[in-house]
């Protein structure tokens, strides 16, 4: 279940407002407009982020694959976007994430609180495109929140993708002198891939912490 310490329909979207919401712990869900979550927020502190050699490494893997960011709404939305979301989520459970509701995310923004979409994609031979991945974000004038990542999961180096995914972003964010990436919630066990990335803060409920020890100590006791 998804940690949730507050829940608030949100009225004024101006980016200040908002901006002042994720500090104090909130983040746009999809359930609907102007909704967010306090939650326990995970964001990198783009002062200071370095990358380390496990980062490096993610990297290599996905060498060759380049990262775009584009506003929302699409103009041009395409089926095959939906039903790589809808595969990629159906591992986890049917009816998380249906490609009607991606489609919504996506096309229709009195329905969506996300403005960006990060997309992903490789030069194959021939030059043709192939398309590999998205995130869909939200993005503020200093921060972005990367949420809702899906991937092709038969790429060669798929299990290397979803980190790859984030580093891509979170190195993209800073060279355009971002303060912060969001990354959702810390609440369950299987979220420590989370905590790869140097500047790492915590929202405890209260105030934003550095400690990883403490917060591994939280997420290994479920």
């Amino acid at each position: 279940m998804y940690l949730s310490w507050d829940e608030q329909t949100v009225t004024d979207l101006s980016d200040a407002n908002i901006a002042d919401m994720y500090e104090g712990g909130y983040v746009f869900t999809r359930k609907s407009k102007g909704l967010m979550q306090q939650t326990r927020s995970l964001r990198v502190n783009l002062a200071e982020f370095e990358l380390s050699s496990e980062n490096k490494r993610v990297l290599k893997r996905v060498e060759g694959i380049e990262i775009t960011a584009e506003s929302l709404p699409m103009e041009y939305y395409d089926w095959s976007i939906g039903k790589l979301a809808k595969d990629f989520y159906d591992r986890f459970g049917q009816n998380i994430f249906s490609a009607n509701k991606i489609k919504k995310l996506l096309t229709e923004p009195d329905k969506s609180n996300f403005n960006a979409l990060l997309s992903y994609s490789s030069t194959q031979l021939g030059g043709k495109v192939a398309k590999l991945g998205y995130a869909i974000c939200y993005a503020g004038e200093s921060f972005l929140h990367y949420s809702y990542p899906f991937y092709s999961l038969g790429y060669p180096t798929s299990k290397d993708m979803g980190l790859g995914m984030i580093t891509m972003a979170i190195i993209l964010c800073q060279e355009q002198g971002d303060q912060h990436v969001y990354l959702g919630s810390a609440s369950r066990p299987t979220d420590t891939y989370k905590l790869q990335f140097s500047g790492l803060e915590w929202f405890n409920g209260k105030v934003w912490r550095s400690d990883y020890g403490e917060l591994k100590k939280i997420l290994k006791n479920g």
